[in-house]
């Protein structure tokens, strides 16, 4: 069973070197006092937590799984414990508004901090980033009543927060949800219906959860115009935020899935719960997408953390397990060398370090944009950190997941027969990871939202502006033309290919849908080619100082050496598979699928 252990320096060299995150707080308002010092101590930290506490949990939160008993869920041995020593140690509310007991620090820390969570016991780090979730969604919209009602407790921790979207009719289209809110007088609304696929939401880690819920008001549009959102809590709260009576919210059920087995994802039924209005009626979808898209963002980091246990959990084995002899050889000595000595587990180890480290880079890169969205003093800032943001997010998500569930089966291929069985740890990563892919909206909706809302919808000026910067920094004399060359020809490809969709779409409505999940991929490959020859430029520069760290430059530049000559070219398919348009996919009979 692989044993966690965060990679301190890796998570230095992004921050500090790669995003030079002290210079980056300097410029934003109230994040000046964050020196790299304090930074580091928070972050030794937070991985003390992970190693210590929450990766000793996550096989057992794997083998318990939850239990639901007459309506209530008792969370795997040893969760709750751990939750109630994250929450008083003020870890919720790190990044959280002062006013309401947070201690407002950029978001990029969060980012770190859940990064290491999520890769010693994804389970259980979904409780707590659900909960921010909510905060973030409460603080963007609801009125000064309500957030003073709920915004402590959840801080504090002594309540968490859920997501409630899917209906069992309807997945991904909301359009067509059925739960209804029916005004009162008071100002409050009933709630009624029934929800599912809803993570964290009924368990024994706090005396209260926070659902926002979206629901349709009486008379209200049809379709996804017609749908508002709603602050539901388990028990009902009162004025002054105290606790009181249960407010007709029951778990029905909780899914029996294939992974994250210690989080509890439940069938929650609302039998006229009272709940409050956050923003304006019929306007839900815009609220709600606050939490979506932040969550998107954690779910990236959730694939990438699991890339990185994957990869230590395949590493430490390769450099031990012997079997037959490497060229050269390893251990002379002996009838057989460590696996890594041989190219094809050197080729997936190095797939695996690649994803991680390389993910590393884009989720830190787009918490750098987080951070400014909430804390650039100059409107301009803000609007541009929201412009690269919405651009990234759904690359971010789509890819990186794509990327972890890559790298957890090539964990489970180091291993051999022993990455099959329970006993390694490697096939319950696989499993844990498999979710990302589909939740927050499947990869296939990202690349659809990537193409249609953000490249079309502003004819591709986001995106030009990060191809403009990217190509810049590729042409620029100090950096290695055998290294940028790859890179500039994928970022040609990847202009040429969204000017042609764009082009071409309106005379083809499936062409979109064809295109989108290997559009996703190309622009992932490319974006992820662009910070690994940055890291490859500032390993060159490291090296050429004279640096006492020469084992960890060279291996980030023989790492980025790799990415840009094994991996980078995968992005070419993507384009050729793009181009053979939609009617290999839609001229099709549907007896072709018959058997």
């Amino acid at each position: 069973m692989p044993t966690y252990q965060a990679p301190l320096r890796d998570i230095a060299f992004v921050a500090h070197e790669l995003l030079d995150l002290a210079g980056h707080y300097q410029q934003l308002v109230d994040c000046e006092a964050l020196d790299p010092t304090t930074f580091d101590a928070i972050v030794e930290e937070g991985a003390k937590f992970a190693a210590h506490q929450l990766s000793p949990l996550n096989a057992i939160g794997d083998e318990h799984g939850c239990r639901l008993h007459e309506g209530k869920v008792t969370t795997p041995p040893g969760f709750a414990a751990a939750f109630h020593q994250f929450a008083g140690n003020g870890w919720l509310g790190l990044d959280k508004d002062p006013t309401y007991g947070g201690q407002g620090l950029p978001p990029t820390l969060g980012f770190v901090i859940h990064e290491m969570l999520c890769s010693a016991n994804h389970a259980w780090t979904m409780y707590a980033n659900l909960t921010g979730g909510a905060i973030s969604t409460l603080s963007a919209h609801a009125d000064p009543v309500i957030k003073q009602r709920y915004l402590p407790a959840l801080i504090a921790g002594r309540w968490t927060g859920t997501m409630c979207l899917t209906e069992a009719h309807c997945g991904s289209d909301l359009g067509l949800l059925r739960t209804r809110a029916v005004p009162q007088d008071d100002g409050s609304y009933r709630i009624s219906g029934s929800k599912m696929f809803i993570s964290a939401g009924e368990h024994d880690l706090a005396e209260n959860i926070v659902h926002l819920v979206l629901a349709r008001i009486e008379g209200a549009p049809a379709g996804i115009k017609g749908i508002s959102l709603f602050v539901v809590a388990k028990h009902q709260v009162n004025a002054n935020g105290q606790v009181g009576e249960l407010n007709g919210v029951s778990c029905g059920a909780i899914e029996e899935k294939m992974g994250i087995h210690g989080n509890a994802t439940c069938v929650l039924n609302f039998d006229g719960a009272c709940g409050h209005l956050l923003g304006e009626a019929n306007r839900g979808i815009n609220a709600m997408f606050t939490f979506i898209n932040e969550s998107r963002l954690a779910v990236a980091q959730q694939a990438q953390a699991h890339a990185e246990s994957a990869f230590q959990g395949a590493l430490g084995y390769a450099r031990e397990r012997l079997q037959m002899r490497a060229s050269p050889r390893l251990n002379p000595e002996q009838p057989a060398d460590p696996i890594i000595g041989h190219a094809d587990v050197r080729r997936m180890l190095l797939t695996q370090k690649a994803f991680a480290e390389g993910g590393r880079m884009l989720a830190y890169a787009c918490a750098q944009d987080v951070d400014r969205l909430h804390h650039a003093g100059e409107p301009a800032l803000r609007d541009a950190a929201a412009r690269r943001l919405a651009l990234l997010t759904p690359i971010a998500k789509g890819f990186l997941s794509e990327a972890g569930n890559e790298a957890a089966q090539l964990g489970i291929q180091v291993f051999g027969g022993h990455g099959f069985i329970r006993e390694s740890g490697m096939e319950q990563i696989a499993r844990d990871v498999r979710i990302t892919t589909i939740y927050e909206g499947t990869n296939a909706i990202q690349g659809i939202d990537l193409l249609t809302r953000k490249v079309f919808a502003d004819n591709g000026q986001a995106l030009g502006e990060l191809l403009a910067e990217i190509e810049v920094f590729a042409r620029a004399p100090a950096v290695p033309a055998e290294l940028a060359q790859p890179l500039l020809n994928q970022v040609a490809a990847w202009r040429e290919v969204s000017a042609a969709l764009q082009a071409l779409h309106h005379n083809d409505a499936n062409l979109v849908g064809a295109s989108a999940f290997d559009y996703l991929m190309q622009s992932g490959y490319t974006l992820l080619g662009y910070y690994w020859l940055r890291a490859a430029c500032l390993a060159d520069q490291a090296l050429a100082a004279g640096s006492d760290e020469q084992a960890f430059y060279q291996g980030k530049r023989e790492t980025a050496r790799f990415y840009l000559q094994r991996l980078l070219p995968r992005a070419t398919l993507h384009r050729t598979l793009i181009e053979s348009g939609s009617s290999n996919l839609m001229t099709i009979t549907d007896s072709a699928f018959g058997r």
